[in-house]
């Protein structure tokens, strides 16, 4: 079934009962359009909860005559399935990683490359300056889709049953990455044995151990409840987490300036609030780990020994052409 963006006039009773089911305002019977939102996040992470959801609330409140509805939990697909969507009009908007991206218009995905970026603020300063307009311009023309704006996903940590403070500590663990060639590389240039597992599975793998560790932002590993069945988290900040908010052409090719502008507005307002959001659901969950053991934090990692290991690999070895240029553009951004 369709799930992109519905015209209220048009709209069968089928689909109108499919818009109900999605976490958007109650104002969308009143609303011209309602725009569907995809994410693969649960409902009570950040992304979601004071991201999405905002964003939507924001929208409604333009009064230009939108609603959106959300989807968590990957109720539209996985993360494989939902960009494609996006792209043939079937989704609307969707907050996918960089890398996913990046199967559709490779140089996108050098935003997960390893060590890319020493923080959030030098990611944001590169996406906001004239040298990512090109970016974004060859993006749209090559997929259909707009990128609106980049979200902070926070650092990427290392999980396990056993503390990783160099790269010699990987040797010999399967760490799940995921099925994309900038991670498989990160995996390469960080020393790690990877094994690929779909997003949704990863926890099976944890717990029956045919992965002995993962990688993601801190609110990640707590949302689905990773500590549940890995020992240590391993603070190796090796990746500066992004995630693009993409909204398909033809799904913006439909709205008048005002509704664009909303749109836009909408999502690049909640950036810092998201950021923020991140940053506290970051402390409070290591500070808990913490207090009670559920995990044990390792923050004496030699960050620089990681880092000098991928970037040396990912330039010597992995990256090329436009894509080894544009890794190098983000070390010149300040």
């Amino acid at each position: 079934m369709r799930t992109g963006y519905r015209w209220a006039a048009l709209l069968p009773v089928t689909a109108l009962g499919l818009a109900a089911c999605g976490g958007g305002g109650d104002d969308s019977a009143d609303a011209d359009i309602t725009l569907s939102f995809a994410n693969s996040y649960t409902e009570d992470h950040p992304h979601t909860r004071c991201g999405i959801d905002l964003v939507a609330e924001q929208v409604e409140d333009a009064g230009v005559g939108i609603a959106v509805d959300t989807f968590p939990n990957s109720q539209l697909g996985d993360n494989t399935e939902t960009f494609a969507s996006v792209m043939s009009g079937d989704i609307d908007m969707d907050v996918q990683g960089s890398a996913a991206l990046g199967s559709a218009y490779e140089p996108i995905g050098v935003f997960d490359a390893a060590y890319a970026f020493e923080d959030a603020d030098h990611m944001f300063t590169y996406f906001d300056s004239e040298e990512s307009e090109e970016l974004k311009a060859n993006f749209e023309e090559e997929t259909g889709a707009r990128i609106l704006d980049v979200w902070y996903f926070g650092d990427r940590h290392f999980t396990a049953n056993d503390p990783i403070r160099t790269p010699d500590d990987l040797s010999g663990l399967r760490m799940r990455f995921p099925d994309s060639p900038i991670y498989l590389a990160n995996a390469a240039a960080l020393g790690a044995d990877p094994t690929t597992v779909a997003f949704e599975e990863v926890y099976l793998a944890l717990q029956q151990g045919t992965a002995d560790g993962q990688e993601n932002p801190i609110p990640t590993i707590s949302a689905d409840n990773f500590d549940e069945v890995q020992s240590h988290v391993s603070l190796t900040s090796h990746q500066i987490g992004s995630q693009m908010i993409v909204i398909s052409g033809d799904t913006w090719d439909q709205l008048d300036e005002d509704q664009q502008d909303a749109v836009q507005q909408a999502v690049s307002d909640v950036r810092a609030e998201n950021r923020t959001c991140i940053e506290e659901a970051e402390a409070e969950i290591v500070q808990e780990w913490e207090s009670t053991g559920a995990m044990e934090v390792v923050d004496d990692v030699d960050i620089d020994a990681f880092r000098s290991q991928a970037q040396e690999y990912l330039r010597e070895e992995f990256l090329e052409g436009e894509e080894l240029e544009l890794y190098e553009a983000f070390q010149d951004v300040n």
